[in-house]
């Protein structure tokens, strides 16, 4: 789903069309990562080139063409914690959506707002900018709920609601690293416009997390392999490699230290502007190896639920299409058990495209051992 190394879609996309995009596989047998190019080919099946000149409006009704795709949707859909989570969330907790007005905010295939008609909500509205709204509509018809649900196809900025309020929201808006995609802002645009007071978000917390990775065979293959190929050094290419965060599953097998916290979201009272962050993090290497780079993860809770619901995207936790997020480090350095490794990690949204990131990580190993060493780079999540 991309053809530069500094591009990303929107989750992922389908499979087949990445078997012939290698560079950001860890190894042939594992699942293709969703780090490669921005438009393989489009929803329509044209090659990126179709389209040339693009502006940072078009990368932004790109990213509701991609989501246009039936692909993406079965992805999301198989993921059973992902899915199985969401459905928990509401079917047991009918006491909250009995007889009230939800929203669904990138309803895709309807699944939520099927999930809410069937708990007992008197009336669903479900907003689809992509053209995946039609089929959406259809779905709708075919189960029944066509007098319960409203599907809307349009941006959420732009459309006009029925009514004036909404007890519920209901979204899946996370993104790789949690806050790609910039979907939570259209999340706190619909909370501030139409919950109503007292009204419920699900879900509503969501944390990240950072560890560090022993990822020598990826990092070798793939990062410094640019520089000597056929005897050529062709360096300035592993500046791209290395600038592009790896989204895969990591083996657990691999992580090389403890978890530190950088962030928490409440998204009852997060204001848009402060999901742009800076925050420190300090673990703890727990062996001695090589710490090659950072893994970044997220988790997500429905706290109003009667019992604790959610999950976590971590290495150590079930697999999820979110995966995780590796920032690889300029240099890897050994580390022994219980050193310390300090640092800081800032995220702001890039200013042509919203949507993308852009992400600074510092570090520096504390060891009796091997001594102190800084490091620091920019990254691109595109």
């Amino acid at each position: 789903s991309r053809s530069s190394p500094t591009q990303i879609l929107p989750r992922s996309f389908p499979p087949s069309s990445l078997r012939s995009l290698s560079h950001t596989l860890r190894a042939p047998a594992r699942a293709p990562s969703t780090m490669q190019a921005k438009a393989v080919q489009d929803a329509k099946g044209n090659p990126p080139s179709a389209n040339p000149g693009k502006t940072s409006g078009d990368s932004k009704d790109y990213y509701f063409d991609s989501y246009s795709h039936f692909g993406i949707h079965e992805e999301m859909l198989k993921d059973e914690v992902r899915t199985k989570t969401y459905m928990r969330s509401i079917v047991e907790n009918k006491h909250l959506f009995k007889g009230k007005t939800v929203l669904d905010i990138g309803c895709g295939t309807g699944i939520l707002c099927m999930f809410a008609a069937k708990a007992g909500a008197k009336k669903v509205f479900g907003i689809e900018c992509a053209e995946i709204y039609h089929k959406a509509k259809k779905i709708v018809e075919d189960n029944g709920f066509q007098d319960t649900i409203t599907l809307i196809k349009g941006k959420v900025e732009e459309i006009t609601l029925p009514v004036d309020s909404v007890d519920i929201i209901i979204s899946e808006w996370m993104g790789y690293f949690l806050l790609y995609e910039s979907m939570l802002d259209t999340v706190l645009f619909a909370r501030d416009k139409w919950l109503a007071k007292g009204g419920h978000i699900f879900p509503d917390k969501a944390s990240m997390f950072i560890m560090g990775i022993e990822d020598h065979e990826y990092r070798q293959s793939k990062i410094d392999y640019w520089k000597n190929v056929w005897s050529f050094d062709m360096s300035v290419i592993r500046e791209l490699a290395i600038m592009e965060p790896l989204v895969d599953t990591c083996d657990p097998n691999q992580i090389v230290s403890s978890a530190d916290k950088l962030i928490d979201i409440d998204i009852y009272t997060v204001q848009k502007k402060e999901l742009d962050f800076s925050a420190k993090f300090s673990i703890d290497a727990t062996r001695d190896d090589f710490l090659h780079g950072f893994v970044v993860y997220f988790s997500v809770d429905f706290s109003r639920s009667h019992r604790p619901i959610g999950f976590s995207t971590g290495p150590h936790d079930k697999y999820t299409h979110w995966k995780q997020t590796v920032f690889y480090l300029d240099e890897p350095v050994s580390v022994s058990r219980g050193d310390c490794i300090a640092g800081r990690i800032s995220c702001c949204r890039n200013p042509k495209n919203p949507r993308d990131l852009d992400i600074e990580l510092s570090s520096e190993r504390r060891s009796r051992k091997h001594g102190d060493k800084r490091q620091s780079r920019k990254y691109r999540l595109r």
